[in-house]
């Protein structure tokens, strides 16, 4: 397969942002009286577009008004991505090293992408090729921003291949005709990870940088050099 353009997820593939953004999101819950754990929050809204998350409240949640309780959260996670967001583990080296083009295609709005991303070297490897949902009419699932990046790096859809930690993305990368790899974190709590990337149509589920820069160098021959610090391991799935 000769892959010309990379595409990286933000959330979770290049940033240890989502356990932060579950944990404030399940604070600013429980102080507008909805009782739910940081876990079911990571569950349920993680890889949601701003729009899916509010209707989430309002239709399975009952809050008629969720706006407040995100501007809650909002103001709380960014205090705390000052603090403490760090890159996913090995992902600065593996993006150094990527020989294609690439782009990150995010389904959060872009004022949470400069205050996450943005706060990371990991931001000049990509500027200005860093993509918002709010960009396109429609966020994952749906195909639009991943022909954004397309469209707009000038590669077509079948030489693209996506790497995204959500089974959302990963259903938005098929239906745009691209190839996906589906990124599970070490660390991820929730079960069966693999099993739902590749059910959405992950060609391929690794856990970790290291694992991923060996399947890229098996997709597309010297894509990216392994992080020196992991030993060489076969890919999950």
């Amino acid at each position: 397969m000769t892959i010309e353009l990379l595409i990286f997820d933000c959330d979770g593939v290049l940033i240890d942002s989502e356990p932060v953004a579950s944990g404030t999101l399940a604070q600013a819950l429980q102080r507008a009286g909805v009782p739910l754990s940081q876990a079911e929050v990571h569950r349920r809204f993680t890889g949601l577009s701003g729009e899916a998350a509010g209707r989430l409240c309002r239709e399975e949640l009952g809050l008629a008004d969720p706006d407040h309780v995100f501007a809650d959260a909002k103001s709380a996670l960014y205090a705390e991505f000052s603090r403490s967001l760090r890159p996913m583990a090995g992902m600065e080296e593996l993006v150094r090293n990527v020989k294609q083009r690439k782009c990150v295609a995010s389904n959060s709005d872009m004022e949470r992408l400069r205050r996450s991303l943005g706060l990371l070297d990991l931001w000049t490897e990509f500027a200005p090729h860093i993509y918002s949902a709010e960009m396109v009419a429609r966020p994952k699932p749906a195909p639009d921003l991943f022909r954004l990046c397309s469209e707009n790096l000038g590669v077509a859809p079948h030489r693209c291949l996506v790497v995204d930690d959500s089974a959302l993305g990963i259903t938005g990368a098929v239906a745009a005709g691209m190839a996906a790899i589906g990124f599970v974190d070490p660390a991820d709590p929730r079960r069966g990870r693999h099993e739902a990337l590749k059910a959405a149509g992950a060609l391929q589920t690794v856990e970790g940088a290291g694992e991923l820069a060996r399947a890229l160098e098996a997709f597309s021959g010297e894509t990216a050099a392994s992080p020196a610090s992991k030993p060489a391991v076969p890919a999950a799935g």
